[in-house]
């Protein structure tokens, strides 16, 4: 089954408004005309409006990283789907890895977070993946499948097409090492028959990015792989050459 390539950037905390009007300006005339791949940018909440409105009529789509599953309350520095939704944002992410580490997310909040994008019409792009002691105990497949069966509670047949997972090897991540194609491809395909196992051949249809450190010179043989479906891209989605040039490689 042909699935779109979709690689999208996570700018983390960074880019303040006007530089994402920048980046975003200078994105679209090195991506204009590709249509082949969804290309997403993720800026921090202060940044969606100006991205928004920066990319408005290109190629490019605009994401949040992160949501709220509530959609209003007494729930201090949180932003609802309602909120994300008025903006424009179309993607948003969901489970990152330093979520997780750093703030508490966990497979319930997760799945409370992605009901919420689900129900809103917004397509989350879901974060999984082992860290490096999970790895190298061989427990990377029962780590995955703890975080898909949690993660994706309630979450229907219908719905599990629209749904991009995002596996990222937490070692991989800012660390400069990454999986090989292979070792990359062992575990895409690991999730992919775990999703079957869940979602029937409707899984067939999910797309599932490689999260660890994907460049420009490496995002064409990790994406050339049979479940590799693109990429969620930190530090490199924060220059639009190196974005695009990643972006152009990943889909020769």
């Amino acid at each position: 089954m042909t699935r779109k390539v979709i690689i999208a950037g996570n700018w983390k905390m960074n880019k303040n408004a006007a530089e994402a009007t920048s980046l975003v300006n200078a994105l679209k005339p090195l991506v204009a005309g590709i249509d082949n791949c969804d290309i997403v940018v993720c800026p921090p909440f202060t940044s969606i409006d100006a991205a928004v409105k920066a990319a408005a009529g290109s190629n490019i789509k605009v994401g949040a990283q992160n949501l709220h599953w509530e959609d209003s309350g007494a729930f201090t520095g949180e932003i609802s789907a309602s909120m994300l939704k008025e903006l424009g944002v179309e993607y948003v992410i969901i489970g990152h890895s330093e979520r997780r580490q750093y703030f508490g997310e966990t497979d319930e909040t997760v799945n409370r977070r992605l009901g919420a994008a689900l129900d809103a019409g917004l397509k989350p792009i879901v974060c999984i993946g082992e860290l490096l002691a999970e790895r190298e105990g061989g427990e990377t497949e029962k780590v995955l499948e703890a975080q898909l069966e949690g993660g994706l509670v309630g979450v229907s047949i219908e719905q599990i097409a629209g749904v991009v997972i995002a596996y990222e090897p937490v070692w991989a991540i800012g660390t400069g090492k990454t999986a090989t194609p292979e070792m990359a491809e062992e575990t895409h395909a690991y999730i992919r028959k775990k999703l079957i196992s869940m979602f029937g051949y409707q899984a067939e249809k999910v797309r599932i990015q490689y999260g660890g450190s994907m460049k420009a010179d490496n995002s064409a043989t990790l994406v050339a792989q049979p479940n590799i479906d693109g990429g969620l891209i930190g530090g490199a989605s924060l220059k639009a050459e190196s974005f695009a040039e990643l972006i152009k490689n990943a889909i020769a």
